[in-house]
């Protein structure tokens, strides 16, 4: 795990240096605009009987970035759980390059677009705020907030985690993955611990940033999610 953190460090490293290079870096004002206009919910007929609504809201790793309509994480996790049984329609609310902040800002709008109230929301930000080095007490209090919003609207929530690198220092570290059990704990939302499990660190699973997995990478991910949606979703039966 030692040299796959390191790798982890170095392409986190670079990103970083991209972002602090690169126009889209900025939350400018027609960035934030088209990112609203590609949240909206992708317009797919309403679940029907029993069907349940799950809402994936979150970043690239949950948009299926670079990867095809079929590879990413909402339409296999669809999948997955069809073959556990279970009927769903699971929403790609994912846009890549989202913080936390920029999930939180767009939340009501993507509840609003969709055709009920779903059966679940999973919530996975965090990782962009972590490669921009923001503090980890904005991103807890973002995730707060949506939590709060979906207990306020009677939603069962899940939550998925991010670790931060090791080149962000122990201090940030410690503030930073400490976010997420302390949510799941207060709110009683099943907790994923770390989105990249089993995929930090393995080139065959990954796209060439070393960070985002291509598409076996998402199945594998997948796999171990779809146990704990799954439970979930009988549990607020």
């Amino acid at each position: 795990m030692g040299k796959r953190w390191m790798r982890y460090g170095a392409c986190v490293a670079l990103v970083q240096l991209a972002i602090g290079c690169s126009p889209s870096g900025s939350d400018n004002g027609t960035a934030r605009q088209d990112n609203m206009a590609a949240s909206a919910p992708p317009s797919r007929p309403a679940p029907q009987g029993d069907e349940k609504l799950v809402v994936a809201l979150g970043d690239s790793l949950y948009a299926g970035y670079q990867l095809g309509a079929a590879q990413g994480f909402a339409p296999v996790l669809e999948k997955a759980l069809a073959a556990q049984g279970i009927k769903a329609r699971v929403v790609n609310a994912g846009v890549s390059g989202d913080t936390s902040a920029a999930g939180l800002a767009r939340f009501d709008f993507t509840m609003e677009g969709l055709p009920r109230t779903p059966d679940l929301v999973i919530v996975g930000f965090g990782g962009n705020d972590m490669l921009r080095g923001l503090d980890p007490r904005e991103t807890r209090a973002n995730l707060n907030a949506m939590l709060l919003r979906l207990k306020g609207r009677a939603v069962p929530a899940m939550l998925t985690g991010m670790l931060a690198s090791p080149n962000m220092g122990a201090d940030y570290a410690a503030k930073f993955n400490a976010i997420y059990p302390d949510l799941s704990k207060l709110y009683g939302a099943p907790l994923y611990p770390f989105f990249l499990d089993g995929v930090l660190g393995e080139k065959a699973l990954l796209l060439p940033d070393g960070i985002h997995p291509n598409a076996k990478g998402v199945e594998r991910i997948t796999a171990k999610v779809a146990p704990i949606v799954a439970a979930r979703l009988k549990e607020a039966d």
